[in-house]
């Protein structure tokens, strides 16, 4: 027997077992539960809040800000893997993607979703910002030389951050680092 059910997206939206907003300019207008469950908030503690309570610094909520920007012009869409911050201050990797509404509005109305991805791979370092963005970047396998154009530093600067990374996670090889901040075993 089938039942046959009216789409009701409120409730699709509510119900969706991954974390899910609607932002306007980098402000939640509506968020559904995983999504406040994940940061640790109550039921809509997050509409109204800007995109900021969820970052580990303002440096890191306005330097991603600029990283999605050409990303959203080109593609219309964003996706990347990032530290973020829950409501009692514990980080935590996340899997975030969004698209904007309109795609001359990059940061402007917007649909964005939140994925925890700590039980595969937890924070087991104290990262300053800085390599938290790095550590991003090298996850999504990019080159020093990207990662230094991408963040307006020297690649020798981004050098200098990995080799703090590979120091941190006790990785002889760039390769090991990057399969120790994605939590794969070898």
């Amino acid at each position: 027997m089938t039942a046959s059910y009216a789409i009701d997206y409120e409730t699709i939206f509510r119900h969706a077992p991954v974390g899910m907003c609607i932002s306007i300019d980098r402000v939640i207008q509506s968020s559904n539960d995983a999504l406040t469950s994940m940061f640790g908030y109550l039921h809509g503690a997050l509409d109204g809040e800007s995109f900021r309570v969820l970052y580990p610094t303002m440096d890191e909520f306005l330097r991603t800000g600029d990283r999605i920007i050409p990303v959203m012009n080109a593609r219309g869409v964003y996706s990347d893997e990032r530290i973020m911050r829950r409501a009692g201050g514990e980080l935590f990797w996340c899997h975030v993607s969004g698209r904007a509404l309109d795609a001359r509005e990059p940061l402007g109305a917007g649909v964005w979703t939140f994925e925890d991805v700590s039980e595969k791979r937890p924070v087991t370092a104290e990262l300053t910002p800085r390599e938290r963005e790095i550590a991003a970047l090298l996850v999504e396998g990019k080159t020093s030389k990207v990662i230094a154009r991408e963040t307006d530093l020297s690649p020798r600067t981004v050098e200098m951050h990995r080799a703090k990374l590979m120091r941190k996670f006790s990785a002889s090889t760039s390769s090991e680092l990057v399969h120790k901040l994605l939590g794969v075993s070898r």
